[in-house]
């Protein structure tokens, strides 16, 4: 399935999977929610690197982080590399680049 988010196709796979199984919230409900607060959500993480927790059998599996952008990511989603802390505690990564605005 395909929707338009801010003037942009974003390709929705599975959209009937339920996520949050005691609710009943599917991905696409996720989705759609997530549009709804993304101007002010994208204003709090702009320019910060950021992994992916993804819970691929729903929120009532084990999930895992992917901590790299996918080479398959649409070419508006840039990435960056994250910078050490000045403790030198964590490791130089590609994160990804969010668009500042929707």
């Amino acid at each position: 399935m395909t929707i338009e988010i801010a003037g942009r196709a974003v390709t929705v796979t599975n959209p009937a999977k339920v996520f949050f199984g005691s609710a009943g919230i599917t991905k696409l409900d996720l989705v759609r929610y997530y549009a709804s607060v993304a101007e002010g959500a994208l204003r709090g993480i702009s320019g910060r690197p950021i992994v992916l927790k993804r819970y691929v059998n729903g929120t009532d599996e084990e999930p895992f982080f992917q901590k790299r952008a996918p080479p398959s990511r649409p070419s508006w989603l840039g990435k960056d590399l994250a910078r050490p802390s000045a403790a030198g505690d964590a490791a130089a990564s590609p994160a990804p680049r969010l668009p500042t605005s929707w």
